[in-house]
């Protein structure tokens, strides 16, 4: 196994790494709108925090030689599922190839956020 670390996307703020890729497969921890480096929140709108969480997942990906071309599978959390619209919006510009995908709405997000998403990658 081999774990991703770049400060190019939040550092892990518990026991878990930001990605482990083992097998041909690259599982990212759902990534949250926090800045790298500082851990503030990024953005009040969803829009906002949709767009610091894809970024974060970008990096995590550009950390192991990949593109959002190679995800074959997202998970999406939503604070709100009114927001699911506008979500859309942000997440359609990042992930071009249509991976299979889970949306669902919860009850609530770590300090008050808005969206979450982790990833399922092929490794090359």
């Amino acid at each position: 196994m081999k774990v991703t670390v770049t400060d190019k996307a939040p550092a892990a703020i518990g026991p878990y790494s930001q990605a482990i890729a083992c097998n041909g497969f690259l599982f990212a921890s759902g990534q949250v709108p926090l800045m790298p480096g500082t851990g503030e929140i990024v953005g009040k709108t969803i829009e906002e925090q949709t767009e610091r969480v894809c970024q974060s997942i970008k990096a995590i990906l550009e950390a192991n030689g990949l593109t959002f071309e190679d995800v074959v599978k997202t998970t999406c959390f939503l604070a709100d599922i009114n927001d699911f619209g506008k979500f859309n919006e942000v997440y359609g510009k990042y992930f071009v190839s249509k991976p299979a995908r889970s949306c669902v709405a919860v009850k609530s997000i770590p300090k008050g956020l808005l969206c979450e998403v982790e990833i399922i990658a092929k490794t090359k």
